[in-house]
């Protein structure tokens, strides 16, 4: 039976970055995937992520988020991939949309540079946007894009020659209390270790039903289309990240076209899923669904519907209120667990396996949590 410090079970963006972490910090650490090195049928793919530091979501994030621009940064620099490109960001809606002004509440409380545009002004400087006239955004030209598979590839190639231990197509079977530590079972063998960390993506109803959190899984597609008239006014010098809020508080989402004349511009809805499991995730897209995108988006984008190309789904875990959830297990002082990302949580894929590799080591961060503690979603007391 091996023995390590800690197990990190699911190797996507939260647990690729844990292992990295621990690593680094001569951790002896062993992760264990249920999949290969790069697969599609989690949270991890589809080529680009938004990244922001305006953030509607709440300002609690902007300390966390500015922590992981720089980990990106060296993440890049010590693998050298491209897993962050800076392409600015318009946040737009009326001015009351939570989208707005969320993001201008958060750029204001943490001195964060930014532009409010009007809707002439949105036009003028980025033409392929029609936003109605009572419409205006919150340009940032910090926003951009990470790389969903080369931040997991590099952040596991780092962590194998830092000396982690990196088992794929292994899945745990199940764990249990060992003495002060865990004893993990998986179909190839059993492995005890003085910590555990679970990352399971949209696993979590499964492996963490015991944390009583009632998580959501739903299934999210991604679209790409070839733009009328071709790439060129998508470029990424040109046409930055977006966010774009309805004024029933539907939200799009979309990117410039970073993969070339052939990889066309992606959008997607957010948050305007189907209830789903890993198990049964449809992974077919549907003619009514790109017929719906393509009404949709050729309302505000008019050039983007051009030809439909390729949809990928996805899904999202969410929680009852959106936020994470990251914390030691309030039943098991041994295990560490990072959930519940709600659509929103690759941009802090770095400093979460930063904050992860802190409580699975000491059992606290200096970095602010206290958000994120399933305590809040139980009832039970923190």
């Amino acid at each position: 039976m091996s023995s390590y410090d800690v197990i990190v079970v699911g190797l996507g963006g939260m647990g690729s970055a844990t292992v990295l972490q621990l690593a680094a910090r001569g951790v002896r650490v062993l992760g264990l995937e249920k999949y290969g090195p790069a697969h599609d049928r989690g949270a991890s793919h589809g080529g680009s992520r938004i990244t922001r530091q305006s953030y509607f979501e709440g300002a609690e994030y902007v300390p966390l988020l500015l922590r992981s621009y720089e980990l990106f940064d060296q993440l890049a620099t010590d693998s050298g991939r491209d897993v962050i490109m800076l392409t600015g960001g318009l946040m737009i809606g009326r001015p009351e949309s939570r989208t707005v002004s969320g993001s201008r509440a958060s750029a204001e409380k943490w001195g964060l540079r930014h532009e409010i545009l009007d809707a002439a002004e949105i036009r003028r400087r980025f033409p392929t946007l029609a936003p109605e006239h009572d419409e205006i955004a919150l340009f940032e030209a910090k926003a951009g894009l990470v790389r969903p598979e080369a931040t997991v590839a590099a952040n596991l190639e780092l962590a194998g020659r830092k000396g982690a231990d990196l088992r794929f197509d292994e899945p745990m079977t199940s764990w249990e209390p060992a003495g002060d530590g865990v004893r993990v079972t998986t179909a190839k063998g059993t492995y005890t270790a003085g910590q555990l960390v679970i990352t399971p993506g949209p696993w979590a109803p499964e492996l963490l039903a015991d944390l009583g959190v009632p998580f959501a899984i739903e299934r999210m597609v991604q679209f790409w289309f070839t733009p009328r008239g071709g790439i060129d006014p998508f470029r990424p010098d040109r046409h930055p990240i977006y966010i774009w809020e309805d004024t029933e508080g539907g939200q799009i989402y979309g990117f410039p076209a970073i993969d070339g004349p052939d990889g066309g511009a992606k959008i997607a809805f957010f948050r305007r899923g189907t209830p789903t499991t890993p198990d049964t995730l449809d992974t077919e897209v549907h003619p009514g669904e790109i017929a719906e995108m393509t009404a949709y988006c050729g309302k505000r984008l008019p050039d983007l519907p051009g030809a439909f190309l390729r949809g990928e789904p996805c899904m999202y875990s969410t929680t009852p209120d959106e936020h994470f959830v990251i914390s030691r297990h309030p039943a098991h002082e041994a295990v560490t667990v990072a959930c519940g990302f709600s659509g929103h949580g690759f941009k802090f894929v770095p400093v979460v396996g930063e904050i992860v590799a802190d409580l699975a080591t000491t059992g606290t961060t200096a970095h602010p949590i206290g958000l994120f503690d399933p305590r809040r979603l139980t009832g039970a007391p923190s």
